[in-house]
C-alpha cells in the first residue's frame, strides 16, 4: 500500500526555498560592515596626519631657541606612543574584524602576514582590543604623573581607578574566554601559537 504522507518540508528534512533564500540574504548582511571598517581606515589616515603635526612640534621645540625641558619632550615623545598604539588598535579592528565577521583575507602565503590573524575568532580579538586598550590608557596615565603639578589630585585619582577598571576587565574576558574553551580547543590554540606539539588523541580522524 502506498504511503500517504504529505512530503513536507519538516518530514522531509530539507529546508523550504524561502527558508534557504532567507537565510542566505541574513548571511549577506554582513557586507554591510564594510563601510564601517572604510570608515576606520579614514580615522587611520587622520591618526596619520594628527602624528606627523605631534613630530613637528617636538622637532621645532627641540631646534628652536626656545628648546623644550626634558618633561616636555617626554610628554611630546608620550603623546606620539599614544597616537601610535591608538593606530595599532584600529588595525586591529579593521583587520581582525574583517576576517572574523565579514569575509575571509587569504593571506596564507603573504610574507607578512600578522602572526595572531592566523587564530583570531571573536574571543581572542576581544582580549587582544582589551590589552591595547590598557596599553593606551597606560600611557595616558604615565603623561599625567609626568605632568602631575599641573593636573588636580582628583583626576589623578580618577584616571587610576578607570585604568584599574580596564585592567580588571581585560582580566575576567580573559578568564572567561578561557573557561570557555574545550580541551579540544585549548590544544589547537597551544599549536598554532607554537607553544605545543599536535595531539593526535585529539585528532578529528579520532
Amino acid at each position: 500500500m502506498a504511503s500517504t504522507t504529505p512530503n513536507h518540508p519538516a518530514l522531509t528534512g530539507k529546508q523550504h526555498p524561502a527558508t534557504i533564500s532567507l537565510g542566505y540574504f541574513i548571511f549577506a548582511s554582513r557586507w554591510l560592515q564594510v563601510p564601517l571598517y572604510l570608515g576606520l581606515i579614514v580615522a587611520q589616515v587622520v591618526y596619520v596626519w594628527q602624528f606627523m603635526k605631534e613630530l613637528w612640534h617636538l622637532t621645532e621645540g627641540a631646534f628652536s631657541g626656545h628648546g623644550l625641558t626634558e618633561a616636555d619632550t617626554m610628554l611630546y615623545v608620550l603623546g606620539l606612543v599614544d597616537v601610535v598604539m591608538i593606530s595599532n588598535l584600529l588595525i586591529m579592528v579593521i583587520v581582525g574584524g574583517y576576517e572574523t565577521f565579514v569575509s575571509r583575507i587569504r593571506l596564507d602565503d603573504h610574507p607578512d602576514q600578522p602572526e595572531w590573524l592566523s587564530h583570531v575568532n571573536a574571543n581572542v580579538l576581544k582580549t587582544k582590543l582589551a590589552m591595547s586598550i590598557i596599553g593606551i590608557s597606560s600611557i595616558h596615565l604615565l603623561r599625567t604623573f609626568i605632568d602631575s603639578a599641573r593636573v588636580p589630585e582628583q583626576q589623578m585619582l580618577w584616571q587610576v581607578v578607570i585604568h584599574l577598571a580596564f585592567v580588571v576587565s581585560a582580566l575576567a574576558l580573559a578568564v572567561i574566554d578561557r573557561m570557555s574553551l574545550t580541551a579540544h580547543q585549548r590544544a589547537a590554540n597551544a599549536v598554532a601559537a607554537g607553544e605545543a606539539e599536535p595531539d593526535p588523541r585529539l585528532s578529528p580522524a579520532h
